[in-house]
């Protein structure tokens, strides 16, 4: 086939502008950088027009900008594929524990090392150089396909939906692709159908209105922080069951041939222990491990503080404790209702000598795919074409909530075409992209586009 002989044949080529993309600073959380994420936009915006695309427009949002390309040479008959990706990336603090500069692209052995290689630069422009190989060899792309790639994911992609919601009859699809996930192993493809949905919450508890010296006031004042530890280690039992009443009404429990299709996955549990760095697992003991962060909700304290915490000592009693929570949610679970529900627990169970206030920062709704649908199949055959054997149907820990959206608003399913691997470090030091399931990707997306067109 043409188009996978001009990516066999282009290689170099395409490994040289991926390292251009990764060498721009998109951090979208931070203002310093606006002007690294005004650049990333313009340069995918001109690769995209380099790639065939007659229509691409950089679209302002009250924050930072959407990319959008358009194609539609099959007509009206032909499948639409709405392509999504992010070109922002993380913070790549803490800057010391990075073996090569974040932003200087070092290749290693087959991996390439930079922030947001994986997360999403590299898998986004899987994609550009899909259709660039079809503009090179065919002329065209063998269906219709539309990109909206955003610069906000990162920080929660707070102009999205309502982008999404104003435009969508721009946006109108049969399917979207997403490939913002990663595959089981470098020989062992995998297609994610379930996403779990985020809750993040924030807790302020306060007791006496100003610091008090402890040596004073120590033992007859309930200390904030005291109080918010033993709400804290409220929340769960001993085997990781959320306490929080009404929290699991709602869980769609898994069933005996969804745990079982589960389990077709390779899981090493002493490797996993390794690569998480302890020495036992722990949670509900009636789940897997795999079914425990994948499947299940959970709940995790990300950060707690209060008090002095400078070098040195001082010996005082604090005003105010506070906390960062998040729980990742399953099908049926209502993230608006979850953080009403936190929230009344927290201030039921409080101590009389604090206050509690619950500070909703951010949530998103788990997604469930039909895995026999026709773009689902077509991935299906893609992978096995490329990689040589058929993928496994997992469910992904994490979450991406444009899946949802897209369901909601526009009401079409994603396909989630990973190719990233689980040691890739997304969002850690030293995150990196292996660049054979770079040039895989691309096959990949090639044969996809060509499946979904001759079913």
């Amino acid at each position: 086939m043409q188009a996978l002989e001009y990516v066999r044949t282009n290689q170099t080529k395409f490994q040289a502008e991926l390292e251009e993309f990764l060498s721009i600073a998109s951090i979208s959380t931070q203002p310093e950088h606006k002007s690294d994420i005004s650049y990333a936009a313009t340069w995918l915006r001109d690769r995209l027009l380099i790639a065939g695309f007659p229509k691409v427009d950089v679209m302002p949002t009250p924050g930072h900008p959407v990319v959008y390309a358009e194609w539609l040479p099959a007509g009206d008959d032909a499948p639409t594929i709405l392509i999504y990706g992010h070109y922002d990336v993380q913070p790549p603090d803490p800057l010391e524990e990075w073996n090569t500069p974040p932003f200087e692209p070092t290749i290693v052995g087959y991996d390439i090392f930079a922030r947001g290689a994986a997360d999403d630069k590299g898998q986004l422009y899987v994609h550009v150089k899909a259709i660039e190989a079809f503009k090179e060899t065919a002329g065209a792309p063998p269906i219709n396909v539309k990109c909206i790639f955003e610069g906000e994911e990162e920080c929660g992609s707070p102009n999205l939906e309502p982008f999404v919601r104003e435009n969508a009859d721009l946006l109108a699809a049969d399917v979207a692709v997403i490939s913002d996930t990663h595959i089981l192993g470098k020989e062992m493809p995998s297609i994610v159908y379930a996403l779990r949905g985020l809750t993040y919450v924030e807790v302020e508890v306060t007791g006496p209105d100003h610091d008090l010296h402890s040596g004073s006031y120590g033992g007859a004042v309930h200390n904030p922080i005291h109080a918010l530890c033993e709400m804290i280690v409220s929340l769960q039992d001993e085997d990781g069951r959320i306490t929080i009443p009404g929290f699991y009404d709602n869980v769609q429990e898994l069933e005996t041939e969804e745990r079982a299709e589960l389990a077709k996955a390779p899981f090493e549990r002493e490797k996993w222990l390794r690569e998480a760095g302890v020495s036992t697992d722990w949670g509900e003991s009636a789940y897997t491990i795999v079914e425990r962060t994948t499947a299940r909700p959970t709940l995790d304290v990300n950060g707690i503080w209060g008090g002095y915490i400078q070098p040195g000592a001082k010996t005082v009693l604090p005003s105010k404790a506070f906390a960062k929570i998040s729980m990742r949610l399953v099908p049926n679970q209502d993230p608006v209702e979850i953080t009403q529900l936190v929230q009344d627990y927290l201030v039921e169970i409080a101590p009389p000598a604090v206050t509690v206030k619950v500070r909703d920062l951010h949530d998103g709704e788990c997604a469930i795919v039909r895995r026999d649908s026709p773009a689902m199949q077509a991935a299906f055959r893609a992978y096995t074409e490329v990689f040589g054997k058929q993928p496994i149907f997992v469910r992904e820990g994490g979450s991406i909530p444009v899946v949802a959206t897209f369901q909601r608003v526009l009401g079409i399913e994603t396909v989630l075409m990973g190719f990233g691997l689980p040691d890739d470090r997304l969002h850690s030091p030293n995150e990196k992209f292996h660049l054979p399931n770079f040039y895989k990707g691309i096959e990949t997306a090639i044969h996809f586009m060509r499946f979904l067109a001759k079913p």
